[in-house]
């Protein structure tokens, strides 16, 4: 049983993000893993980019589908354990991974595993953490929390990159497992399951706040699940969200995120300076996405998603006409790196205004799960693309445009009235 006594008061939430924040960062070094292992790879097994940009897209698609199913399993087992188990399954998928010899091994540990494991680890958790513990303030953490994934490319890319340099992919693979296993114990002793554990309530809230008792708390959480991803898919603002965030998906983690350093070695840039470009796209994005944060706090989240897809759709056509020099691509860094996931918390923010607090979580989930197919589709695409063609240039073209879409797409979305009907609170 958690203790009841903690420090700081209704503070303690900050404690609680900051954990938080370091597991989303490990969980996006873990999804960013393959972009540095895809040449070492082929160079100690021979196998194609094709094969490993299959085995990432495997990862990418099962991280965003168990996503949804996580959000209504932390509300019904909850929180700490679902976090907990997915952390070991994340570890040791992981480690499993140094004892493969062939392709199938790579799909199921890099592929399977590590996406199941990953995908309680990723958005909807933070959406979890931002509505189970923050009154007010909510846009301006999940930015936080969002950038997360931004800092795990800052920290952990360049260091991967040197790893599989000097190294080759099995010392990626040890920092990895090694990195999840030890945020089991820091979850375990600081993250309670709510503010109510530790007799408090959230942030912000008056001392008599009743939070909303989500329906997967109760009964069945996989119907729970399912039923709302049926009641929400009725409605027009939820496949909005969803098709916009696909391309959020494609144009990011998916094909970025996966296949730039491997596009950068096609342009005769190295490794690790590949990866300091991510890197520095890194630190922006830490800058944007906290800023978008803060702006979806006090503006318009249909506008801003506007304003960032259709940034994202130009920095991504530049760059196969950039040139690939080194002012050109910083520019590139800078541009893209601002949006990378600004999209996050307006996308956020408009899921809770059409379906509420109680649903809002399940329903972004589902969401995620439409980015990580995108960035599944994305990772696929990329790799098939440059082997079909030699080069990356019109995978890149593509998701530009598609990015234009999104931008059009965004100023649709009409939450002024609730998508459906909540489900009744049990008595």
């Amino acid at each position: 049983m958690i203790a009841q006594s903690r420090p700081f008061g209704q503070r303690y939430a900050f404690v609680v993000v900051g954990v938080i924040f370091l597991c989303l960062l490990i969980a996006a070094g873990l999804r960013s893993a393959p972009s540095v292992m895809m040449l070492p790879l082929e160079e100690s097994f021979g196998w194609r980019r094709d094969v490993v940009s299959l085995a990432a897209a495997i990862g990418i698609f099962l991280y965003g589908l168990t996503g949804p199913f996580a959000a209504a399993l932390m509300e019904r087992i909850g929180l700490r354990r679902t976090l907990l188990a997915s952390l070991l399954i994340m570890s040791g998928s992981t480690a499993l991974s140094l004892l493969m010899t062939k392709p199938w091994h790579l799909l199921i540990t890099w592929g399977v595993f590590s996406g199941i494991g990953s995908g309680a680890v990723a958005t909807v958790l933070g959406a979890t953490i931002v509505n189970r513990w923050f009154k007010t303030n909510r846009g301006l953490v999940m930015g936080l929390m969002s950038a997360s994934s931004a800092t795990g490319l800052l920290v952990f890319l360049p260091l991967l990159a040197s790893l599989a340099q000097a190294g080759g992919w099995k010392p990626v693979a040890i920092a990895i497992a090694i990195a999840t296993a030890a945020l089991v114990p820091v979850v375990w002793l600081l993250v309670p399951e709510r503010p109510a554990s530790i007799g408090q309530v959230r942030y912000g809230a008056e001392p008599n706040d009743v939070p909303p008792v989500p329906p997967a708390s109760q009964g069945n959480f996989l119907a729970h699940t399912l039923g709302t991803l049926r009641r929400a898919a009725g409605t027009r603002v939820f496949w909005y969200l969803f098709a916009t965030f696909f391309v959020c998906g494609f144009t990011t983690n998916g094909l970025v995120g996966t296949h730039l350093i491997a596009f950068c070695g096609d342009m005769g840039i190295g490794e690790v300076q590949a990866a300091g470009l991510l890197s520095m796209m890194g630190i922006f994005d830490l800058i944007g996405t906290t800023l978008s944060g803060w702006l979806t706090d006090r503006f318009d989240p249909r506008k801003l998603l506007g304003v960032y897809y259709a940034v994202r759709g130009l920095s991504l056509i530049y760059l196969p006409y950039s040139g690939f020099s080194a002012v050109s691509l910083i520019i590139f860094a800078v541009l893209y790196g601002l949006d990378w996931i600004a999209t996050v918390p307006p996308t956020l923010r408009l899921a809770n205004e059409a379906f509420g607090d109680r649903s809002g979580p399940i329903v972004f989930g589902w969401i995620v799960a439409g980015h990580q197919v995108g960035a599944a589709a994305a990772a696929a695409f990329g790799g098939t693309m440059r082997e079909l063609q030699g080069n990356y240039e019109l995978a890149f073209m593509i998701a530009g445009m598609t990015a234009i879409a999104a931008a059009c797409i965004s100023l649709l979305i009409n939450t002024s009235r609730p998508a459906f009907e909540p489900e009744p609170q049990a008595a």
